[in-house]
């Protein structure tokens, strides 16, 4: 069988049943690696379960140990399951000493190795599954920069659209939680029929975020420079600190003034140019750099980026007990009014 590189393959190939004979599934990103790990639980049925399952933990087993019950025959069942758990806690010595089992695996057994938190290690072992025919999936964690996609498809699995606002609503308000945003699309795809367009008026009224004052709404009024209604969304930040975190403000700004930066320093100023600078899929995503473009200039733009950064050191506590919110209203003055004066003390 050919390796599997995305999660939406190796979830195709376990709803066909078509089976590799061992899966390795590790990387930083725990959601995946917990959805894969339950759709091989549920890949027997109950009946079959109970004599074709077995689930292991690495810290409170061996390798010889999960060996032996791979080589069992499977009971009335074509395949016997087989999980080992947190494999991580074992390391590379406990995926090594499976490499003889998955150099040369039962056809009969579904071996499926969850290493969450880490890549997995192990040369030989990794060496064995080559030879045995196994599959690595990583589970790569998500960015900023790659958590929009990952939205757009989730929303398109669910028979749904969705404005591009919207999606920037989503985006900022959850950030790369993968759990969470499954979550709030689910919401979403309970109260809107089949193919109908997620709007920011259905994002405030099925997930709970204000249309009107958010990060995505705040980025739009520095890049606008308009004062009045950037202090606007700070002030309801303030009143609602427990879901408007000042460290998720600081990475939204930081994100507009170090593209702006690359922006300004890409010969090529044309929308394809841009987005293949800045690594943007859409034209939308310019919107707001092209507006701040005519409203800073470049070394207003290194002077906002050393606030910016002077701002997350003050909010940590270093060298400021202020409220981070009259922190965020300063720095929001300062961004507004910088003349492109370098510090070189930040």
């Amino acid at each position: 069988m050919a390796d599997v590189t995305t999660f939406s393959s190796l979830t195709q190939q376990i709803e066909k049943r078509n089976f590799a004979p061992v899966y390795l599934l590790h990387g930083e990103e725990g959601f995946y690696i917990d959805t894969l790990v339950k759709m091989f639980e549920e890949a027997l049925s109950p009946e079959e379960r109970d004599f074709n399952f077995y689930s292991y933990y690495a810290a409170e087993t061996s390798p010889d140990t999960v060996m032996d019950a791979c080589r069992r025959y499977p009971m009335m069942s074509d395949y016997q399951v087989v999980i080992v758990r947190e494999t991580q806690s074992g390391g590379a010595n406990f995926l090594n000493g499976l490499k003889n089992y998955v150099a040369n695996p039962s056809p009969t057994t579904i071996l499926v190795i969850s290493h969450r938190g880490a890549q997995a290690k192990g040369k030989d072992f990794m060496a064995a599954m080559k030879t045995g025919g196994g599959i690595v999936y990583e589970s790569k964690k998500l960015t900023d920069r790659t958590i929009g996609p990952v939205i757009a498809d989730l929303v398109k699995e669910k028979e749904l659209n969705i404005e591009p606002k919207a999606l920037e609503m989503l985006r900022d308000h959850i950030g790369t939680d993968l759990s969470r945003v499954h979550n709030e699309i689910e919401k979403l795809a309970v109260a809107l029929p089949k193919g109908a367009m997620i709007t920011p008026e259905a994002v405030e009224q099925n997930v709970g975020i204000s249309k009107d004052y958010n990060n995505f709404e705040l980025v739009a009024a520095v890049a606008r420079r308009d004062f009045a209604k950037a202090m606007k969304i700070v002030a309801y930040f303030r009143r609602d600190p427990k879901n408007n975190p000042t460290m998720v403000v600081d990475t939204v700004l930081f994100n507009l003034f170090s593209n702006l930066l690359i922006v300004f320093y890409t010969p090529d100023k044309t929308d394809r140019s841009l987005m293949a600078a800045l690594g943007f899929k859409s034209p939308y995503q310019l919107i707001d750099i092209k507006e701040a473009m005519r409203n800073y200039n470049a070394w207003q733009t290194i002077e906002i980026i050393s606030e910016i950064r002077r701002f997350d050191a003050m909010t940590k506590g270093i060298g400021s007990r202020q409220d981070p919110y009259d922190l965020l209203d300063a720095l929001i003055y300062r961004i507004m009014t910088a003349r492109g004066k370098i510090s070189l003390e930040a």
